[in-house]
């Protein structure tokens, strides 16, 4: 088992399996050890985990379908419907459960602008869902994830969105301008000159969801163009300079990571997307680096006391972070 997992030893595999963390516990058997989607302790751990831990305790706050007020779905950081969505799917929660499916419904309803398909951080005041003006790229990718996690990928408004992305999602290095067109005519810091880290990254993880065989003409050339910006930025440095670190915040790992992202995240959506470059190295070193004497990697960034759950304790061992550390780890020895 130590092989298999990169040297992290069999306590660190069976901390995982611990019952307190069901959803830790569903992907573990999945990721890591391979078991079937309907296995009976696949599904037994799922069952669990809309009994207890952070899933069951976030939808006690829900009504009908959103979080707060309705209308702050995404500026109600990181209370709102768009940040609840978010957080249910990176743990695990089941996309069958009734109050799961009516988030799913109010986040399409209110945030999706329809004509284009992309997701907006404004409802429309005539309930014509989103804001067009409003649509920004890592909103779009990040509930593209989580309606594909929850179980929303044969939605026809999940899959106009995930073409929308591959569409429009610029990977461009600050060597040209962006299009004068909408959406790219507007909001500098996500469609500016340089691409926006963050809209990039969630794009990426968006397409990670999408098996291969399944990924259109289009989610394949865009998935080829952002695994290649990240390459070329050694996922977390200056691709202009690589002697220097793009965000330091990155080098510090956290779930869940709301709108932005790290080294950690990067490095698994990558290797997700099946990518095995030799340019990872150094980021794949940073994610062995973190790993502690006990076999398991910190939380070292978190938004808890941001949101209404939070989400282990920063400065401890995390079982989501170790969890995607070993997944990133083992698809590296593969």
């Amino acid at each position: 088992m130590g092989e298999t997992f990169d040297g992290a030893g069999r306590g660190t595999v069976d901390w995982l399996l611990e019952p307190d963390e069901p959803g830790v516990r569903a992907r573990t058997l999945t990721a890591l050890l391979g078991a079937a989607a309907d296995d009976p302790e696949v599904a037994a751990a799922r069952r669990d985990a809309m009994k207890k831990g952070p899933v069951p305790r976030i939808l006690e706050f829900a009504r009908d379908g959103a979080w707060g007020e309705p209308a702050a779905f995404y500026t109600d950081k990181y209370g709102g419907t768009a940040w609840q969505l978010l957080m249910l799917a990176e743990l695990g929660a089941d996309g069958a459960d009734p109050r799961v499916g009516a988030a799913c419904e109010f986040i399409l309803a209110a945030s999706q602008e329809r004509e284009s398909g992309g997701f907006s951080i404004e409802a429309s005041k005539r309930g014509l869902g989103g804001l067009r003006g409003k649509v920004i790229p890592c909103l779009g990718g990040n509930m593209v994830f989580a309606l594909r996690r929850l179980g929303r990928a044969g939605d026809g408004r999940v899959a106009k969105a995930l073409e929308w992305i591959a569409a429009t999602q610029r990977f461009d290095d600050g060597d040209g301008n962006p299009p004068g067109e909408w959406p790219w005519a507007g909001f500098e810091v996500c469609y500016g000159r340089h691409t926006c880290h963050m809209g990039a990254a969630k794009a990426l993880k968006a397409f990670a969801e999408v098996p291969e065989d399944e990924r259109s003409p289009a989610v394949r050339a865009a998935v080829a163009a952002g695994v290649e910006y990240f390459l070329a930025h050694r996922v977390f440095r200056r691709s202009h300079d690589l002697s220097a670190v793009a965000k330091p915040g990155w080098l510090k790992f956290g779930f869940p990571l709301m709108y932005g992202t790290d080294a950690l995240e990067l490095a698994w959506v990558l290797a997700r997307l099946g990518c095995r470059d030799g340019r990872l190295g150094e980021a794949i070193d940073l994610v062995r680096s973190k790993r502690g004497s006990d076999g398991r990697w910190r939380l070292e960034n978190t938004f808890n006391g941001k949101y209404p759950v939070p989400v282990g304790e920063k400065g401890k061992p995390s079982k989501w972070v170790t969890l995607r550390a070993l997944e990133t780890l083992a698809a590296f020895r593969s």
